[in-house]
């Protein structure tokens, strides 16, 4: 069967399999995750433990260790609980590294000199006054860079602002908004549509979005289309990722990354398993976008596991 596995998958899956008797590591326990590549390593945050974020690093995607610190602490940040989904960028003007992340329903970001953090706050505020969750950063090609997030406005419902040069703030008088749930498939359970990430190819631009609560199994992926950052968006009909034929439930909640040689992944998360929702657990997958649409190869679907 290994033929039919990308290489990356096949090293996951070796790297897993114990070698010395002991039990197979564990896997690697991550809700709303998001990979990293810096420098030889990938390093992977996500919603998780309490009091901020964790962050585990790999060399090869299939097995990840976990840093002796946090990657962001509740004592350097805003808020004293409720850290979710968060997300690490390196501004290309000072070469510093920005998490953005959630606190207490409020949007927040903090600054490092390292991937591996720890991240800080200097000034230890939201964003903006407004509740918000799931940030996610996009920078276009003329350098311009836009925040998209969820507010509550009749349910969960993706937003997009401008950010300030500096990535501190948003300017509220360029809020607009993108996605929310309307489509048969995204109502199974609440209105919900969260987890944005933005990418752009040959001049269009690619929303990769979740619906449905995150509690249901059936919740999941589409995506929407535009010709701008700021919309309209034009929805795919169908979910690109929801109940694989592997037997995950609950996939969502995701972004892309590009591993060292350029290869586009999805990683997300899905339910422990049929009766469990918690602890969600961190999978990876091929993501391919040609002739104007997005496809994730479930075939290639591998779940990363955590050394002991």
């Amino acid at each position: 069967m290994y033929r039919f596995l990308t290489s990356i998958a096949l090293c996951a899956i070796l790297c897993a399999l114990p070698t010395d008797g002991k039990a197979p590591d564990k896997p690697l326990a991550l809700a709303d995750p998001f990979i990293f590549y810096h420098n030889g390593l990938y390093y992977a945050y996500g919603t998780g433990g309490s009091g901020g974020f964790d962050v585990y690093s790999s060399r090869n995607l299939g097995k990840w260790q976990l840093c002796p610190h946090k990657a962001l602490s509740k004592d350097d940040s805003y808020g004293e609980k409720w850290f979710w989904a968060p997300e690490v960028y390196q501004n290309p003007d000072n070469g510093k590294f920005y998490l953005f992340y959630s606190a207490e329903e409020h949007i927040c970001v903090a600054v490092s000199d390292s991937p591996e953090g720890p991240f800080r706050q200097d000034i230890q505020e939201p964003m903006f006054e407004e509740k918000a969750i799931d940030s996610s950063l996009f920078i276009d090609t003329d350098g311009k860079a836009y925040l998209y997030f969820v507010r509550f406005t009749g349910g969960n419902v993706i937003w997009c602002a401008e950010l300030t040069d500096d990535w501190m703030h948003i300017h509220p008088e360029t809020l607009k908004e993108c996605i929310s749930a309307e489509l048969p498939w995204e109502r199974k359970m609440a209105r919900v549509a969260e987890g944005p990430t933005v990418l752009k190819k040959d001049g269009t631009y690619y929303l990769i979005y979740s619906a449905n609560h995150f509690q249901s199994q059936d919740y999941g992926v589409g995506y929407a289309t535009a010709d701008s950052p700021e919309g309209g968006w034009v929805k795919n009909a169908d979910p690109i990722l929801c109940k694989p034929s592997n037997g995950l439930k609950g996939t969502g909640h995701g972004s892309v990354f590009k591993d060292r040689k350029g290869n586009m992944h999805y990683v997300f998360h899905s339910h422990k398993d049929e009766e469990n929702v918690n602890p969600r657990i961190l999978h990876i997958a091929d993501i391919t976008i040609s002739d104007g649409h997005i496809v994730i190869d479930t075939s290639s679907i591998f779940t990363p596991a955590v050394r002991r």
